[in-house]
């Protein structure tokens, strides 16, 4: 039996593990600590704890794929608290075994092998095959950390050849993480770059792969954070966190797709959102008064460009007071909100966390009364500048905190509003860019200083703001956004990418940074379409809505003294064609909500990049632009200014050009024509999208048919369609229907579609019209149910056409 071999590991004392970003600290003048032989080893509960002279190990088998690992510094354990791992999450049983061999323990599962050796604790996972999937090089040390206190925890592994790495969240640069060193600590990073780091989110996150494996680490620790993916040496890829308990979990695949699925799992799953959230967003910094709101409500309807939300920025508000209204700016908004809702517009207001300090305040008072705003060191009250100038902020890692700050959206509520975007929640300050590291809080019984609690914070105000609205909503959906987080905030929010800019290079980045997000787990994540800095032509504003009518968070948003944003700023060739793409996000509906059930039920990411979808290709190991919306669209978006047509790769499979119907084999790189008014864009063959008629905002119509777009199959296909009431939460009692579409090449030249059916939701329509795209000629004979139906069918545009019952059972082209 394979075993891992003796030996310490030697001490590098020419790496700075610490980085260059800890105060007053010089990480290689620091003595670094290791946990040592093995001296005994216990179980307690599920886990196996191995002491050794310096430091312990825990191990948790939390799933056949999923280990736990914690390194307790002198043998003890901090409370296993975390924020991120979901309190739902109830993994399968899991059969393993625990053996002490000569010099390691071996822990099998059915798909691992664990090995901690005893002499220095290290520890090498392992497939079944035997090979090593992941392994220590230095393994876990620690520096005490001089100037704060407590420790620095390391864990350095192996960078095996050929690895790749991706994930982290909303990360800048190339979508493959090998050779940077990047940083966790939720950063306002106004006109952000390509080269910015941190930024905004903190997911500490990761995939890696070699070997044709993929596997996952994420590293649970809040503290400010660092990943080195072979930038200090090209042999070993390190993560490190400034304090707290080195804790992290081992997901293996063995695609890229499953750690990513398994990992959002262990986090949580998003709700379902309400369907018209997956509509078209208009926002902008700021729009009021009154007059000019119910005004950009005219021009859409009058327009005939399809929109479902308006966003209400900061000065809606009087004098920037969280949960007022600017009586001024809005003396009836109430009657306005209603208004809105009569032409079919939800509306979306801003709340920051900055309370600004005033006695006559309401909002002011009870915090001040209920002990809500954080403290310094020596009990003051933070105080610190944002919109309102001077003000103190809510702890929300204090559970009474997060109660309290849920009930004062009764009002909003109350008012009409239909959800709540959350910004300046890093926290960002005005004076210092944060709080400072002095500040105290609850971390829900946990106290700690902002060095621990800060890359949390944006989080818990989402889950304070998600469930404070849940409490209002009477059945209806929550629907919140924020713009900084933690891993897990999927429970809670979607998120935007931030303050980007109006050029080029930023929608390439948008698309990457949507790209990442998802992989991390959040996949309900957009960006400012256009920039919200700085003023697009028309090209470009054309182009980025294009690529964003693919990404599940769909808004345009501006800061108004850089220029507006609205579709109809730019000429008339623009606006024509960013009104065809809106309405094809809105008759496209169906998948993407589908796409989505598809991710809140299995975690499966909705966007995902082409090393998911094709992950022991290695043309994918590089490629960033191309993705995945769903199971069967494949998108390439346009980034570079007058271009007409790009090189994309297809990856194995066979695939249909939307525009023209030509069908191109996978597994190679094409020339793809793209006017201004196409996006490159294939449909999987055999795939069923399903497709609803244009409508200027969800809702507007009674669906009648449903159109369902089959594509010709060269292997065994499947295609869903979920559907219920698109908001409230019926649909958790069996208020849904789940509809399976089974596509088959009988032959050459024969072609069969099955379809069944989970659930009792009584849709609005009551008709399918098939279309079926693939067919050089109309077919010889069309049998549905048995039932011969060719003369009921006709050719449009080289489509078959044929109008179905929505209960049929078998469809049989030859």
């Amino acid at each position: 039996m394979e075993e891992i071999s003796g030996g310490t590991i030697p001490v590098d004392k020419s790496s700075d593990f610490s980085g260059n970003y800890i105060d007053n600290f010089k990480g290689k003048d620091a003595e670094e600590f290791y946990s040592g032989k093995y001296a005994s080893w216990e179980k307690k509960n599920d886990a196996f704890i191995i002491h050794g002279t310096g430091a312990s190990l825990e191990v948790t088998v939390v799933h056949q794929d999923i280990i736990k690992f914690r390194h307790g510094n002198d043998g003890y354990f901090e409370d296993d608290f975390s924020y991120a791992i979901d309190p739902a999450f109830e993994p399968s049983s899991t059969e393993y075994k625990f053996e002490e061999l000569k010099a390691s323990f071996l822990i099998k599962t059915t798909t691992l092998r664990c090995y901690i050796n005893k002499e220095n604790l290290s520890v090498k996972i392992t497939n079944l095959v035997g090979t090593v999937v992941f392994q220590d090089e230095k393994g876990y040390h620690w520096q005490d950390h001089k100037y704060h206190g407590g420790t620095i925890n390391i864990c350095t592994k192996v960078l095996h050849k050929g690895e790749k790495f991706y994930g982290l969240g909303d990360k800048t640069g190339k979508l493959n993480l090998i050779g940077t060193k990047r940083e966790l600590w939720g950063t306002d990073c106004y006109g952000y770059g390509n080269d910015t780091d941190p930024v905004y989110k903190n997911i500490p996150f990761y995939m890696g792969q070699h070997s044709q494996i993929g596997y996952g680490i994420f590293m649970d620790n809040t503290f400010r954070s660092f990943f080195d993916f072979g930038k200090e040496r090209d042999n070993a890829c390190s993560f490190w966190a400034q304090g707290g308990e080195m804790r992290y979990y081992f997901i293996y695949g063995p695609k890229l797709i499953d750690v990513a699925q398994k990992y959002t799992l262990l986090t949580g799953t998003a709700a379902l959102p309400p369907k018209w959230a997956l509509g078209y967003h208009q926002s902008k910094w700021s729009y009021y008064p009154e007059s000019v709101v119910r005004k950009l409500g005219e021009e859409f309807r009058s327009r005939k460009i399809p929109c479902d939300v308006i966003h209400l920025d900061i000065d809606y508000m009087d004098g920037f007071r969280c949960f007022t209204w600017d009586k001024q700016k809005f003396p009836k908004p109430t009657k306005m909100i209603a208004d809105l809702k009569k032409d079919g517009f939800k509306t979306v207001v801003i709340i920051d966390p900055g309370i600004k300090i005033d006695k006559k305040y309401k909002v002011y008072q009870q915090g001040r009364k209920g002990n809500h705003f954080c403290k310094r060191m020596d009990g003051a009250l933070l105080k610190a500048s944002v919109w309102p100038g001077p003000c103190h902020f809510p702890d929300f890692t204090r559970k009474l905190t997060r109660k309290w700050w849920g009930t004062l959206y009764e009002g909003l509520v109350h008012d009409g509003v239909d959800g709540v975007w959350n910004d300046m929640n890093e926290p960002a300050t005005f004076e210092d860019g944060t709080f400072p590291n002095d500040v105290r809080f609850d971390f829900d019984g946990h106290p700690c200083s902002h060095r621990k609690a800060h890359n949390v914070y944006g989080s818990l105000m989402a889950q304070a703001t998600c469930e404070g609205q849940q409490r209002y909503l009477d059945n209806k959906r929550a629907f919140t956004i924020t713009r900084s987080a933690y891993a897990g905030v999927q429970r809670y929010a979607s998120v935007w990418t931030g303050d980007n800019s109006a050029s080029w290079e930023q929608l390439k980045l948008a698309n990457i940074q949507c790209q990442r997000l998802s992989s991390s787990g959040i996949s309900f994540a957009g960006s400012d379409v256009g920039g919200f800095i700085g003023s697009p032509n028309g090209e470009l504003f054309t182009r980025w809505i294009q690529m964003a009518v693919f990404h599940p968070f769909f808004r345009t948003h501006s800061s108004g003294d850089h220029g507006d944003k609205e579709p109809w700023k730019f000429d008339a060739q623009y606006v024509d064609i960013v009104r065809q793409f809106i309405e094809m996000r809105y008759r496209i509906l169906p998948y993407i909500y589908t796409t989505f059930w598809q991710y809140s039920t299995s975690g499966i990411p909705m966007l995902r990049s082409l090393h998911m979808e094709a992950h022991i290709d290695p043309e994918t190991f590089y490629r960033e632009e191309e993705f995945m919306l769903g199971d069967h669209l494949l998108i390439c978006p346009i980034s570079e200014e007058k271009a007409v047509s790009r090189l994309m790769y297809l990856p194995k499979s066979h695939w249909y050009n939307y525009w023209t119907g030509a069908i191109e084999e996978g597994q190679r790189e094409i020339k793809v024509s793209a006017p201004l008014n196409q996006i490159p864009l294939f449909v999987r063959a055999g795939a069923m999208i399903p497709e609803q008629p244009t409508m200027q905002y969800v809702g507007e119509i009674i669906v009648e048919e449903l159109t369902l777009n089959f594509y010709k199959p060269f292997v065994e296909t499947i295609s869903k369609l979920y559907e219920d009431k698109g908001d409230g939460y019926e649909y958790k009692d069996g208020q849904c229907s789940v509809k399976t579409f089974v596509s088959t090449p009988s032959d050459m030249s024969k072609w069969k579609i099955k379809q069944s059916c989970e659930g009792q939701f009584d849709t609005e329509y009551h008709q399918y019209i098939g279309r079926f795209h693939g067919l050089d000629d109309k077919p010889n004979s069309i049998m549905v149910d048995g039932k011969e139906c060719l003369a009921d069918s006709e050719m449009v545009n080289g489509v078959l056409q044929l109008k179905l019952s929505i209960n049929f059972n078998e469809v049989l082209i030859n």
